[in-house]
Protein backbone atom coordinates (compact mmCIF):
# COMPACT_ATOMS: atom_id res chain seq x y z
CA UNK A 1 0.00 0.00 0.00
CA UNK A 2 0.95 3.67 -0.34
CA UNK A 3 -0.03 6.57 0.54
CA UNK A 4 -3.37 8.03 0.55
CA UNK A 5 -3.85 10.72 -2.57
CA UNK A 6 -6.58 12.23 -0.64
CA UNK A 7 -5.17 16.54 -1.46
CA UNK A 8 -6.72 18.55 1.46
CA UNK A 9 -9.88 17.83 4.07
CA UNK A 10 -12.37 19.90 5.66
CA UNK A 11 -10.17 20.65 8.40
CA UNK A 12 -7.55 22.01 6.04
CA UNK A 13 -10.10 23.93 3.60
CA UNK A 14 -10.50 26.63 6.45
CA UNK A 15 -6.58 27.78 6.83
CA UNK A 16 -7.08 28.90 3.44
CA UNK A 17 -9.34 31.46 3.48
CA UNK A 18 -7.38 33.07 6.48
CA UNK A 19 -6.68 36.57 4.07
CA UNK A 20 -10.30 37.02 3.82
CA UNK A 21 -10.38 37.51 7.41
CA UNK A 22 -7.99 40.34 7.31
CA UNK A 23 -8.63 41.98 4.40
CA UNK A 24 -9.51 45.97 5.15
CA UNK A 25 -11.47 46.40 2.07
CA UNK A 26 -14.58 47.24 4.54
CA UNK A 27 -13.28 48.89 7.52
CA UNK A 28 -15.24 51.16 9.06
CA UNK A 29 -14.30 53.76 12.20
CA UNK A 30 -13.23 52.18 15.17
CA UNK A 31 -15.32 53.65 18.98
CA UNK A 32 -11.95 55.73 19.50
CA UNK A 33 -12.26 57.26 16.42
CA UNK A 34 -16.29 57.79 16.63
CA UNK A 35 -16.00 59.19 19.60
CA UNK A 36 -13.35 62.12 18.82
CA UNK A 37 -15.61 62.93 16.05
CA UNK A 38 -18.61 63.28 18.55
CA UNK A 39 -16.65 66.10 20.24
CA UNK A 40 -18.55 69.28 20.02
CA UNK A 41 -15.55 71.16 18.46
CA UNK A 42 -15.44 68.75 15.55
CA UNK A 43 -19.17 67.38 15.47
CA UNK A 44 -20.25 70.68 12.98
CA UNK A 45 -17.33 69.46 10.79
CA UNK A 46 -18.06 66.03 10.11
CA UNK A 47 -22.31 66.21 9.78
CA UNK A 48 -22.02 69.23 7.06
CA UNK A 49 -19.38 67.92 4.40
CA UNK A 50 -18.06 69.55 1.10
CA UNK A 51 -19.58 67.60 -2.28
CA UNK A 52 -17.83 64.57 -2.84
CA UNK A 53 -19.04 62.46 -5.42
CA UNK A 54 -16.87 59.62 -5.09
CA UNK A 55 -18.55 59.12 -1.86
CA UNK A 56 -22.28 57.76 -1.28
CA UNK A 57 -24.59 60.32 -1.64
CA UNK A 58 -22.24 62.73 -2.66
CA UNK A 59 -21.21 62.74 1.21
CA UNK A 60 -24.43 64.57 2.41
CA UNK A 61 -26.44 62.03 4.05
CA UNK A 62 -23.51 60.91 6.64
CA UNK A 63 -24.49 58.96 10.36
CA UNK A 64 -21.97 60.64 12.68
CA UNK A 65 -22.55 57.37 14.83
CA UNK A 66 -21.99 54.86 12.57
CA UNK A 67 -19.36 56.72 10.05
CA UNK A 68 -21.84 55.11 7.38
CA UNK A 69 -22.86 57.94 4.14
CA UNK A 70 -26.62 57.21 2.49
CA UNK A 71 -27.77 58.06 -0.66
CA UNK A 72 -30.84 60.43 0.44
CA UNK A 73 -32.58 61.60 3.55
CA UNK A 74 -35.14 59.29 3.97
CA UNK A 75 -32.49 56.25 3.85
CA UNK A 76 -31.00 57.88 6.50
CA UNK A 77 -33.84 58.82 8.81
CA UNK A 78 -34.79 55.05 8.30
CA UNK A 79 -31.42 53.78 9.21
CA UNK A 80 -31.94 55.59 13.10
CA UNK A 81 -34.55 53.30 13.46
CA UNK A 82 -32.33 50.06 12.52
CA UNK A 83 -30.91 47.73 14.88
CA UNK A 84 -27.41 48.29 13.83
CA UNK A 85 -28.05 52.04 14.71
CA UNK A 86 -29.30 51.23 18.19
CA UNK A 87 -26.31 49.15 18.76
CA UNK A 88 -23.76 51.21 17.95
CA UNK A 89 -25.29 53.93 20.29
CA UNK A 90 -25.16 51.31 22.78
CA UNK A 91 -21.51 50.93 22.40
CA UNK A 92 -21.16 54.29 22.35
CA UNK A 93 -22.31 54.97 25.77
CA UNK A 94 -18.82 53.49 27.18
CA UNK A 95 -16.39 55.84 27.68
CA UNK A 96 -13.37 55.26 25.72
CA UNK A 97 -10.79 53.08 26.93
CA UNK A 98 -7.84 55.16 27.51
CA UNK A 99 -4.13 54.66 28.38
CA UNK A 100 -4.59 55.32 31.82
CA UNK A 101 -7.61 52.71 32.17
CA UNK A 102 -4.74 50.25 31.09
CA UNK A 103 -2.04 51.22 33.38
CA UNK A 104 -4.58 50.37 36.20
CA UNK A 105 -5.83 46.92 34.80
CA UNK A 106 -1.99 46.22 34.60
CA UNK A 107 -1.36 46.52 38.88
CA UNK A 108 -0.72 50.43 38.36
CA UNK A 109 -3.56 51.72 40.34
CA UNK A 110 -6.92 50.96 41.79
CA UNK A 111 -9.99 49.82 39.67
CA UNK A 112 -12.70 53.01 38.67
CA UNK A 113 -15.27 51.61 36.69
CA UNK A 114 -15.72 53.19 33.33
CA UNK A 115 -18.58 56.13 32.84
CA UNK A 116 -21.25 56.63 31.42
CA UNK A 117 -21.86 58.63 28.32
CA UNK A 118 -25.12 60.26 26.75
CA UNK A 119 -25.00 59.64 22.92
CA UNK A 120 -28.41 60.58 21.14
CA UNK A 121 -29.24 60.31 17.45
CA UNK A 122 -27.97 63.09 15.72
CA UNK A 123 -30.05 65.65 14.46
CA UNK A 124 -31.49 66.12 11.00
CA UNK A 125 -31.13 69.33 9.03
CA UNK A 126 -34.06 68.81 6.00
CA UNK A 127 -33.15 71.06 2.80
CA UNK A 128 -36.10 72.77 1.82
CA UNK A 129 -36.74 71.96 -1.96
Amino acid sequence: MGKSKQVGNHNSDRHKNISKKWKTKRRTKDLDEIHSDMKPETQPNSCIQEVDYDVTGCAQHYCLHCARYFVDMRSLKEHFKTKLHKKQLKHLRDEPYTQAEAERAAGMGSYVAPKKIEVKTQPIEEEME
